[in-house]
């Protein structure tokens, strides 16, 4: 409609529309989803459930939101508005921004978003949140109720959060027959996907022949890191225009290592072949970090991004890129619920996978570092399958008491779920009957893991909830920086200031309260202070925003808040046994030798580098009891937030039921009855 002298007004906001918005609509027409605009309105008036499968580059994320806020508003908004889901924060951040834009609104009025601890959203037309941040808003409102249409973006990546969803809607669609819900996914769609969405209508965009690049397979390639930079390095001094992707298995090690090479051998190679400039591509964004030069364009350097499985769909695609470099395989930590362990595996990507790697350099070059008849798997492995979903597990008992009591699994892990439901016994959460008890329903309402959930209860009965909101929100990001070649000794001694003899977790507390006195200090620039004691500025900002945000629940769900009393021998005692009441199933028994043993299955564990008991440091002894926050089945066996503990006083009736024979569960049962077992020999 018009206003005054032929203003169009914006049909959302009731504003006269900018020249930007026509703009942009002249842009958002080219986009390879619009084609699908008509069908889409039609099966979404028609069907329920509505499942579109077209490449990250076609506009889906930004368009289809918009085409439903559409259909909200045609409906008065009566069935309520659109949210959008993302597996990601940061795109979600980054989408909202577009499609505020785009729609030439604001953004926190008719577009918003909520992202784990960042909300910029009121009466919103389109909310673009994350998945999780939807699970946990069905806590109190199981049928999503303020929502007409419910569009779930990135289904393809198979995360547990997004397959929860897609159980749990499944159940909201019979309660709520209004309710539209809008799949997004990467072709193709597997064959689960297709049961799962058996009797919904399926749009599928094929991408145009003409944007398929040019495929090189170079065979199996067993060492593929130093492959992969062998090839960056011929493209650059073949002086080839365009910049180049490569694709690694691990974001930690690899991506790190493989940029401080090439920064070596650019250098190295001479300025006739111009600047090579690697960057670390950021998941779930359209910019990079470090950012390039301003000319980082030019022809004269060429950017090399560095990515992982992670930014395979999560960012705008740069037009300079030329060259992209895939070595085919991925490193994943997945979880063994018979162990209670993360093992690190290398397993090849999926077809969807290397799909969308090839997209990424238009029509020039792929490099596969795998043969052209490799057999990979149609789709990606779901986290469903990988995950410890303890987690997930106490929510759905959740959703029960809210009226949900069915999930339909795309692939339901059985082990997964009867290992998650004895530690959810064990842990106390659940009643002789299954169902969730009192201390279960307080748990599902704290933001954390189940058993550091249960520990921070417990710290109520110990009074030591301050050092124990600081422990949880310090667990989370890994404050500690990896120093730079050649400062390592540098680095370890700005950490030992931070160290704690009672261990790792007391050592977190000092490093969260010396940085919360950096912040009061005036003469101290707080950054600066990370960067010389090797600390992670970023982490410790979200460690500030996490344990703020407990301590919000906390109080709202009315339990007691301690005054702090770190230091004293009496809270040091508390705060072990807060932490042995959610942590029990993983106190570990030294052999003697400086190698633990791990009580439940006997595999021989080391301490991290970076533990007070760890070799990096100089300890005289090693305690011969200890508990640990994360153990992982990799190189080293490593024990990750490791603190002495004693069972004179807690002896976890855990290990009694489920330990067989052993030295160790007869010195834990010489600890709770020493007369038995003389009584016995």
């Amino acid at each position: 409609f018009y206003f005054g002298d032929g203003l169009e007004l914006n049909r959302f906001d009731g504003l006269p529309l900018s020249s930007r918005y026509y703009k942009l609509l002249a842009e958002r027409r080219t986009l390879p989803v619009w084609t699908l605009r008509r069908r889409f309105d039609d099966a979404l008036a028609r069907a329920q459930l509505l499942v579109v499968c077209a490449h990250a580059d076609a506009g889906g994320s930004t368009q289809v939101p918009q085409w439903c806020a559409e259909l909200c508003l045609s409906a008065r908004y009566r069935f309520g508005t659109v949210a959008c889901t993302q597996a990601c924060g940061q795109r979600a951040v980054h989408l909202a921004l577009r499609v505020a834009d785009e729609m030439d609104v604001n953004v926190g009025h008719e577009v918003g978003y909520s992202v784990g601890r960042e909300t910029c959203c009121c009466s919103d037309t389109v909310l673009y949140c994350t998945d999780d941040i939807l699970l946990r808003e069905m806590m109190s409102d199981p049928f999503l109720e303020h929502y007409g249409v419910i569009v779930i973006d990135q289904v393809h990546q198979r995360t547990v959060s997004t397959d929860l969803l897609l159980g749990l809607l499944k159940d909201v669609l019979v309660h709520r027959p209004e309710l539209r819900v809008v799949v997004l996914a990467a072709p193709p769609l597997t064959e689960s996907l297709r049961n799962h969405f058996r009797r919904a209508p399926i749009l599928n965009l094929e991408s145009p022949s003409s944007s398929l690049p040019e495929v090189v397979h170079s065979g199996g390639e067993k060492d593929y890191f130093y492959s992969a930079l062998r090839l960056v390095l011929e493209i650059h001094r073949a002086k080839e225009d365009g910049d180049v992707v490569v694709f690694l298995a691990s974001e930690e090690q690899e991506v790190r290592c493989a940029r401080s090479i090439l920064q070596k051998e650019g250098t190295r190679l001479g300025a006739h072949l111009g600047q090579m400039l690697p960057v670390v591509l950021v998941p779930g964004r359209g910019v990079l970090e470090p950012p390039p030069d301003e000319g980082g364009t030019c022809r004269n350097i060429r950017r090399v991004f560095l990515a992982t499985r992670h930014a395979e769909d999560a960012w705008c695609a740069v037009e300079s890129v030329n060259f992209v470099v895939d070595c085919g395989v991925q490193k994943k930590m997945v979880y063994n619920p018979r162990i209670r362990a993360n093992s690190e595996v290398l397993q090849p990507i999926s077809r969807c996978q290397a799909e969308l790697r090839r997209k990424m350099c238009g029509p020039a070059k792929c490099f596969c570092l795998y043969a052209t008849d490799s057999q990979l798997p149609a789709g990606r492995s779901p986290q469903i399958l990988e995950f410890n979903i303890t987690a997930t597990v106490l929510f759905l008992k959740r959703m029960e008491i809210g009226g949900l009591g069915h999930c339909e699994f795309i692939d339901r892990p059985p082990e997964s779920l009867m290992q998650s439901l004895e530690e959810l016994d064990y842990l106390a959460a659940l009643d002789d009957d299954g169902n969730l008890s009192e201390i279960g329903i307080v748990m599902s309402e704290i933001p954390l893991e189940p058993q550091l959930a249960k520990a921070l209860l417990a710290s109520c009965e110990f009074d030591c909830v301050s050092e124990m909101l600081s422990v949880a929100a310090m667990l989370s990001p890994t404050c500690f920086l990896e120093p730079p070649s050649g400062l390592s000794h540098e680095a370890s001694h700005c950490h030992r200031k931070f160290q704690h003899q009672e261990g790792d977790h007391f050592t977190l507390i000092n490093v969260f309260s010396a940085f919360k006195r950096s912040q009061k200090e005036p003469d101290v620039r707080v950054e600066k202070w990370c960067r010389d004691n090797f600390l992670d500025y970023s982490a410790l900002r979200m460690a500030e925003s996490i344990r703020a945000e407990l301590t919000d629940t906390l109080n709202r769900i009315e339990l007691p808040v301690s005054e702090p009393a770190f230091g004293t021998r009496k809270n040091s005692a508390d705060l072990k046994r807060a932490l042995l009441a959610g942590f029990f199933m993983q106190a570990r028994d030294v052999d003697g030798s400086g190698n633990y043993l791990i009580l439940a299955h006997k595999h021989v564990a080391q301490v991290h580098p970076r533990s007070v008991y760890g070799p990096r440091f100089d300890q005289t002894g090693v305690p011969e009891w200890v508990l640990f926050h994360e153990y992982t089945l990799a190189e080293n066996n490593c024990m990750r937030i490791v603190t002495a503990i004693s069972f004179t006083q807690t002896a976890p009736l855990y290990y009694f039921y489920n330990l067989p024979h052993s030295e160790s569960k007869e010195i834990l049962q010489h600890m709770l009855d020493p007369h038995a077992t003389d009584a016995t020999r």
